[in-house]
């Protein structure tokens, strides 16, 4: 099997079907989906079942319940019952951009890795996402650098991890809001994986979640201070905050989340990674 797609849930909805509903309609099959809840009340899981049942995707989804400590515990729990070749996370609310994601990425799979020595390294294939509180598209990096791991790597909704990228460890689950970016860190500097940019948009992404309330916020960048300050020397750290500064970052927030300010500004963004990417 290609691919696991993972949703992790909790009383989430109407969101739940939403977001494997854009699964089931993905044109490839060679994947299943793997959801993991933590013993929801509210008849999400229910009416999930009820989707499967209409959609004859018995054979596709995998309904586990049990109960978790938390987001990244259970995207851990969901691992171990993952059977795919790369694994995907995505969060209930989220959503694939079109019905072909998938088979983008297993062309860039069938070029990348099954053409060459790389089948079984531990490899990470990324693409864009769609940010629905903006409506328009996030360009990321065509090459990740130490600069991209300090401000802005690609979320896990837009990235698949090899298996072989969690044989060893999942989600380090006393991180509450990074465990995803410790993760990612861990593989670039420590592991030295394979980084890939697809040219394609992976998910809708929500946004609005745990991770960007208040308390969250201030924990984030407490969890981002000691995450980049175990993987990155002391000159990458100077260069990187350096850099934050002389381009503005907290402006270049503004824009990139603003509605009015933000398809210029992420038009432009592509513009630049476009340059950077042929060198």
């Amino acid at each position: 099997m290609r691919f696991s797609i993972v949703v992790v849930c909790y009383n989430a909805g109407e969101k739940l079907n939403q977001t494997v509903a854009t699964i089931l309609d993905q044109s490839l099959k060679d994947y299943e989906v793997v959801v993991k809840d933590g013993l929801s009340t509210d008849g999400s899981v229910e009416a999930l079942e009820e989707l499967v049942k209409e959609r004859g995707a018995e054979s596709l989804v995998r309904i586990i319940r049990e109960k978790d400590g938390g987001i990244y515990d259970a995207m851990n729990q969901a691992v171990t019952y993952a059977k795919g070749e790369y694994y995907l996370f995505l969060n209930c609310g989220d959503l694939f951009y079109d019905n072909d994601v998938l088979q983008k990425f297993e062309d860039a799979v069938k070029e990348k890795v099954d053409s060459s020595s790389g089948k079984g390294k531990m490899a990470v294939f990324y693409g864009n996402r769609y940010l629905i509180p903006t409506a328009c598209v996030e360009y990321v990096s065509q090459k990740i650098t130490p600069l991209t791991c300090y401000r802005n790597v690609p979320c896990h909704q837009c990235c698949f991890y090899s298996a072989s990228c969690f044989s060893e460890r999942g989600y380090r689950t006393d991180l509450k809001v990074r465990a995803d970016y410790e993760h990612f860190l861990w593989l670039y500097f420590s592991k030295k994986a394979a980084f890939t940019y697809v040219n394609a948009c992976v998910a809708k992404y929500e946004g609005g979640g745990y991770s960007e309330n208040p308390e969250s916020i201030k924990r984030s960048k407490e969890e981002h201070k000691a995450i980049t300050g175990k993987y990155m020397n002391p000159w990458q750290l100077f260069y990187c905050k350096a850099y934050m500064i002389v381009t503005l970052q907290p402006l270049r927030h503004f824009l990139a989340t603003n509605a009015v300010c933000s398809k210029a500004y992420n038009a432009l963004i592509r513009g630049i990674y476009r340059i950077l990417g042929r060198k």
